[in-house]
Parts: C-alpha cells; structure tokens; sequence
C-alpha cells in the first residue's frame, strides 16, 4: 500500500515473486496501472511508467549514492571491493567511465563483425548437425562468452573453468532480500576467484601486452590518472559477466519471442535488412534485464510521492517497455517498430558502455540463426520451459528446439 495526494494505491502482489519469473509482464502491467509510484513493504520505490524511469535516468538528483546506502539498501556492496564505475556518481564514475572508453573503443567492437559472424556460423554448423539441441547451451550462451572471452583475452581453455563464477556473480546482482546469508557468502567466494584469476591474467599482459581489451585497460592513461589494479579487477568482472549474461539473455528470449510470432520471424527471416530495428524490439519486447536501482541524492517530489535522501528507487524496465503511453500495441512484437525509446540500455550517464557490442552480436545472431532455421520450434510445450532463478538478469535456463522441422 502507499500513499499519494489523498489517496492510497493497494497492489495485491509481489512484484518481484519468483513465481512471476516465466511471464512477468501481466504482474507488470497491474503495478503501472494500479500504482505507477509505489513503495514496496521493503521501503523501496517502485517505478514502472515509461516516462517516470526516463525522468529518473536524467535527473541529477537521483544517482548511485553510495554514502547514503543506510536505509532500504536494495543492494550492499560486497565487502572490501572497489565498486564498479557503473554503481558510482561523478567524479568517481566519470573518471573511470572515461578511462575504460579509452580502451572499449568504437573502432575495436566494429572490428569485432568478421569474428562474430565466424563464431556464430561456426556453432550453426555444429548444431545443425545435431538439430535437436538446447539453444540456451549451444548458441545463446556460447556467441557472446566467447565473444568476450576473446576480447579481453580469456583463453578457450579457461572459459568453462570461470563458467560457474559468471552464473553466480549475475546471480549475486539480484536485490539482498533475495539472498540468503549463505549465498552472500557464495556469491563474495565468486569475487575473490574471480579477482585472483583475472589479476594472473593482467600480470602476463603487462609482461607481454597483446591486442585484446585486457591489455588496453592495463595501459590506458589519462591526464596522468589511470586505473587501480583494484578498480581494474573489477572493470574486468564487469565487462566480462555483463558482456555475455546480458546478450545471452537477448539472443534467448529474443528466439523464443520469434517462434512465438511466427509471422514476425517469417517477416524477419525475408527481410534481413530489418535485423538492426528487430534487434531494438527484441530488447524491448522481453528485456533481458529488468530492473535497475538509483538512490535519491536529496528529497524529491514524483507524481505526488514524497521521496526522501536516501531512499531506493528501483526502475522497473520491463513495465517500462510495455507501457502504452510509450508504445502502440506493446505486447505485441513489431519488428518494425520506430521511434523504438526502449529503456533496456539505461539512460543518462550510465547509458550501457556495451550497447553496441550487444547490438552486433544480436543482429549477426538473429540474422544467421533465421537464415539457418526460418522453421524452428520448440520441442517442450511453453508451459514446461524453465527460467533461471536470477530477478535482475532474466533469460531461459535451456531452449529445447528443433533447428528443422
């Protein structure tokens, strides 16, 4: 229940339930409609129209707030780590957004396509031999981690290894309530090895500096300020978990979207041209991230709400991209959707750094996958799939399909 002008909103569910997971968006809707503004029994603020998240995102007086994380904490930092600049305000987030860009060039993820389509080819090849398989494993998955793994220089080798201490590091980004003592403990485990992996790797390259992002981020230097090896440790967890979970998730339920709009995928799989605008409504149509979180900075009023310093907002991405104040026909699937304001990339300053890495990979995905199987479909019923159990990071724990039916 909260609040607003006079009167009270009421919202008999959780929003953020776990048995929600499979198709969030109905849940979604009811929170936008019944209580677009609404505190949660946490103490948190959820945000769910369109225009409200996008408010949010540019308004300086909500940010990170690191020094006011006393109340209604949504989620701590782990103990003793160098917060990664995308949980920080400026100067702090400013100074290390500038010094990874200097590394995470435009220029380097556009160099990026001839592999990325060699990678995606390479693993159609395999699974149209088998037909049967499980596109979350044998393609989602496995484009956009070696994608990475290449672009910071993690060996094939070692991909498997560090496999696991991804899973649960975008596990661990889900809201502490939703952790148990013992996977806080679990998921501070999965730092500190991933800290003593990628440290190993960063020695070799300031011996041996090679052309990969590992290299670049050791060197990058500007006006005589350049990376921490704590701040780069972490710069490398993040590029490296957030490069592959999130697309993971894009080119997974992006799929499944497909084969349930069966006219759209027809549209598409004809079309190629239209992969760059597919990609966006993909993003917006099942986001693979659902939610983001900012701290108000000083007292603010919303629709009515008095929001105090401190307080958790949290940005509810998917009711954001379905609201029909923003989008005609929102839960429909329109591969030809303009004016495409979807909210999956963040906004303002912290506006994703790897969009257009994602972007690549999703449209040399779609584009190849369909030109491959422009009939593939399921082998489960939609009822029996089943999601990973991740709040923040949503995606499909397998995607049985049959390549050609």
């Amino acid at each position: 229940m909260t609040e607003t002008a006079g009167r009270t909103e009421t919202i008999d569910f959780d929003p953020f339930d776990r048995a929600h997971r499979a198709d969030p968006y109905p849940w979604l809707r009811r929170l936008r409609e019944r209580a677009p503004v609404y505190r949660n029994p946490l103490g948190h603020w959820l945000i769910s129209r369109h225009r409200d998240v996008v408010g949010v995102f540019r308004d300086k007086r909500f940010g990170h707030g690191t020094h006011l994380l006393q109340r209604n904490t949504f989620r701590r930092p782990v103990a003793g780590r160098s917060r990664p600049f995308i949980m920080l305000d400026p100067p702090e987030h400013t100074r290390l957004r500038s010094l990874v860009n200097k590394a995470f060039t435009p220029r380097m993820i556009d160099g990026l396509e001839p592999r990325i389509a060699r990678i995606v080819s390479d693993l159609l090849d395999e699974a149209e031999q088998r037909n049967d398989v499980d596109l979350m494993d044998a393609f989602a998955y496995s484009v956009p981690v070696m994608v990475i793994s290449e672009l910071l220089g993690v060996p094939r080798a070692d991909m498997e290894s560090v496999k696991d201490l991804s899973h649960i590091v975008a596990r661990g980004v889900d809201p502490d309530f939703h952790h148990t003592p013992e996977e806080m403990k679990v998921r501070a485990n999965a730092f500190a090895r991933f800290d003593d992996y990628f440290r190993g790797l960063l020695e070799e390259r300031r011996q041996r500096p090679q052309d990969d992002l590992l290299s670049g981020l050791a060197a990058v230097r500007e006006s005589g300020s350049a990376l921490t090896e704590a701040e780069l440790l972490t710069t490398c967890i993040l590029l490296y978990v957030a490069g592959h979970e999130t697309t993971m998730d894009l080119i997974g339920n992006g799929a499944l979207a497909l084969m349930r709009f069966p006219r759209e995928r027809d549209r598409l799989a004809a079309r190629p041209e239209l992969a760059r605008g597919a990609v966006e409504e993909l993003l917006r149509f099942d986001p693979p991230t659902q939610l983001t979180r900012r701290t108000a900075l000083e007292d603010v009023e919303l629709d009515g709400h008095h929001i105090r310093q401190g307080d958790q907002v949290v940005l509810m991405r998917g009711a954001a991209n379905r609201d029909p104040e923003a989008f005609d026909r929102p839960d429909e699937l329109d591969l030809g959707r303009t004016d495409n304001k979807h909210v999956s990339f963040d906004g303002g300053i912290h506006f994703c750094l790897g969009a257009p890495l994602a972007r690549l990979e999703g449209r040399i995905a779609f584009t190849e996958l369909l030109r491959r199987a422009p009939r593939m479909r399921l082998t489960v019923a939609e009822d029996d799939l089943e999601y990973r159990d991740n709040l923040v990071i949503r995606g499909l724990a397998t995607l049985p399909v049959r390549l050609r039916p």
